[in-house]
């Protein structure tokens, strides 16, 4: 009898974390996934094979500690650990202050590597699959972005040098960098730099959470390292993300 898969989940309440939530739900895996609120850790739960908890990203001091506390008691084997939480401040680089850098790079760079220092024996057992979901902003650079597109190039480096370092392990590390999405947070990113949020010219989430299945899934003797997605037809020209 073949074991349950399991994978970990971040921002398993935004709109790429709950359709990848749901679609490896459906896929029968057993799916630990992470959102900032009690009412978001409600509803997760409700989904067949989901064990949800509520952890705060910007509690860089308890991260590895959680995830180890969480292998050692619960889930010794991790087949598929996906960082989706983002957050994604808009504004001139002059206009930057110092609460928006450090609770951008504590979700988006330290978060996945905190709780990577915790979950890797388990991914290791499994010689499993680490995927970081990027963005256009963390292959170049990005008006109105430089917070968010620092955070994001931070990542990208993070990513590469895990690669690497896990390679002896069999640990797959990959990134996918998806243009703009169909997302909340693109709709408010959109009505701060007042652009019409048009979704019908955005990739769908469910073809992110797609993605990474896809890559999860991957036969074993391939590494998916990089996977760029974009829209059908790209709408980047003004904001290059």
């Amino acid at each position: 009898m073949t074991e349950q898969r399991v994978a970990f989940v971040t921002g398993a309440a935004g709109g790429v974390g709950n359709k990848l939530v749901r679609t490896l739900s459906s896929q029968q895996w057993h799916v630990i996934a992470v959102a900032r609120s009690t009412e978001q850790v409600t509803a997760l739960n409700a989904i067949d094979g989901v064990t949800a908890y509520v952890l705060d990203l910007l509690d860089s001091g308890n991260l590895t500690q959680w995830t180890k506390r969480l292998v050692a008691q619960n889930v010794p084997s991790i087949d598929l650990v996906a960082h989706v939480a983002a957050i994604a401040p808009v504004g001139p680089a002059a206009q930057s202050d110092a609460e928006t850098w450090s609770n951008t790079l504590k979700t988006n760079v330290e978060a996945p590597a905190l709780l990577n220092a915790g979950l890797l024996p388990a991914v290791r057992k499994a010689q499993g699959t680490i995927v970081f979901v990027n963005s256009g902003a963390g292959e170049r650079a990005v008006v109105n972005h430089a917070v968010y597109a620092s955070s994001k190039h931070a990542l990208r480096g993070y990513a590469n040098t895990l690669r690497i370092e896990e390679a002896p392990h069999r640990v797959r590390v990959s990134t996918v960098y998806p243009g703009q999405i169909a997302t909340k947070m693109l709709r408010g990113i959109d009505a701060k730099l007042g652009v019409a949020f048009k979704p019908e010219d955005y990739i769908d989430p469910q073809t992110v959470a797609d993605s990474i299945v896809w890559i999860a899934n991957a036969p074993a003797d391939v590494h998916l390292t990089n996977v760029d997605l974009r829209p059908r037809q790209e709408v980047s020209a003004k904001f290059n993300v």
